[in-house]
């Protein structure tokens, strides 16, 4: 009861929090944690629980329970869909002016939400900005003064790489775009596509205001599954040339480019799992 009062009384931001939750009881206190220690809060916090079955839903009505129901509200879908079905799901739910993304084993730096919101309100017309994510989080420290504005991310380079990493991402809410059902691997490269080709600008700040805690290439995990994640890369290429944005010809060239990354990836995890 405590920790309602404490949230209800501090001033919000405009902003709904999404997090896909799939089997996460270890991570997701961590996470939530660190969205209720942000300077600014968020209007509210959407769980969605994949279809976990193994106890993930408990946990995440014991967080409901902590910080209350009307900050944290709890989704449970029955079948298993998806990070993006997910993410799709709580946006659905969602009630601020705009949407932020974080990953269940993810978490934020406590100014995130502060320094993002307050510079997309003075920009009305950037539909989306992204940050930098960094391991761990270490020893966090305040950042004092002003900080660079973001910079914009153009097209093409997007198109070289994904630059907004989903637990970074604050969107506008009403916008039609959403997450590809049922593509369980760069659902989230394909929807930034759409994005910056068919709504507006896209901005990236120089801070790192994200923390992940495990390698973005494993030998384990989602992370792990390289040719699946290739597989999800293509796929959006190929979605963003059936919606007009590129030509054959340029689906043809950044899917090869694409595959002679992987196969860079592929290469560069064999040689670190022999050195191990």
């Amino acid at each position: 009861m405590e920790v309602e009062l404490s949230l209800i009384c501090r001033e919000h931001a405009s902003v709904s929090v999404v997090i896909p939750c799939f089997r996460c009881a270890d991570s997701i206190v961590r996470a939530v944690e660190s969205i209720a220690s942000q300077t600014l809060l968020p209007l509210e916090v959407i769980l969605v629980d994949d279809c976990s079955r193994d106890g993930t839903v408990n946990v995440l009505f014991e967080l409901q329970a902590r910080y209350g129901a009307s900050w944290l509200k709890v989704c449970a879908l029955p079948d298993n869909g998806g990070p993006g079905t997910a993410r799709n799901a709580g946006w659905k739910l969602a009630q601020g002016k705009y949407v932020a993304f974080l990953d269940s084993d993810d978490s934020w730096h406590p100014q995130k939400i502060e320094l993002q919101y307050t510079w997309m309100v003075e920009h009305p017309d950037v539909i989306l900005t992204s940050h930098f994510v960094t391991m761990s989080d270490g020893c966090q420290k305040n950042i004092v003064g002003d900080i660079a504005p973001p910079l914009r991310v153009s097209r093409q380079q997007l198109l070289i790489s994904n630059r907004f990493p989903t637990s970074t991402v604050m969107v506008q809410r009403n916008i039609e775009q959403r997450f590809a059902d049922g593509q369980r691997y760069c659902e989230d490269y394909r929807l930034w596509l759409h994005v910056c080709f068919f709504v507006g600008e896209c901005y990236r700040f120089d801070q790192a205001l994200a923390y992940n805690y495990k390698a973005v290439y494993g030998a384990t995990g989602l992370s792990g599954r390289l040719w699946e994640m290739e597989k999800g890369e293509l796929a959006s290429y190929w979605s963003l040339y059936r919606a007009g944005g590129i030509s054959f010809w340029g689906v043809t060239l950044w899917s090869s480019l694409s595959f002679v990354k992987f196969m860079r990836r592929v290469l560069l995890v064999h040689f670190f799992a022999r050195a191990q």
